[in-house]
């Protein structure tokens, strides 16, 4: 990657091995798009409920030619929460461990880039009206 990763911890302690995963998976990105201009990673813990535990939230952001592709990773609304529902709402429980919200959220922004990487080589499939 041409420039390092800008990484910001919210309610959560900075950890050099928490940083150390966040390079090591963003330098793995390059793999599926080699002109990525910028990468941000967010990681926060939002709450901290003494019966749950703590989830963490990853909000990744990556510069392209043109574009910024993002993904947000939090927990879904559990069915007692009365709250609104969003469409971008994650269908997996709130992840516990820091490490796994991580791996997770840089899964899902590969599969972007090679989504974004096939449109841009138009390798996708398009269907001809007849």
């Amino acid at each position: 990657m041409i420039l390092p990763v800008q990484i910001t911890f919210r309610n959560v302690d900075s950890s050099a091995s928490v940083m150390a995963r966040v390079q090591a998976e963003a330098d793995k990105l390059d793999q599926y798009f080699d002109r990525i201009t910028s990468c941000r990673v967010i990681v926060e813990a939002p709450h901290r409920h003494r019966q749950r535990g703590d989830s963490f939230h990853v909000r990744i952001e990556v510069g392209v030619p043109g574009k910024e592709l993002v993904v947000t990773h939090e927990p879904t609304l559990e069915s007692g929460e009365e709250s609104d529902w969003h469409k971008n709402i994650e269908l997996d429980g709130p992840h516990r461990d820091v490490y796994v919200a991580i791996h997770d959220s840089f899964d899902a922004m590969r599969r972007q880039l090679r989504n974004y990487a096939h449109r841009l080589r138009n390798e996708v499939k398009t269907h001809h009206a007849e």
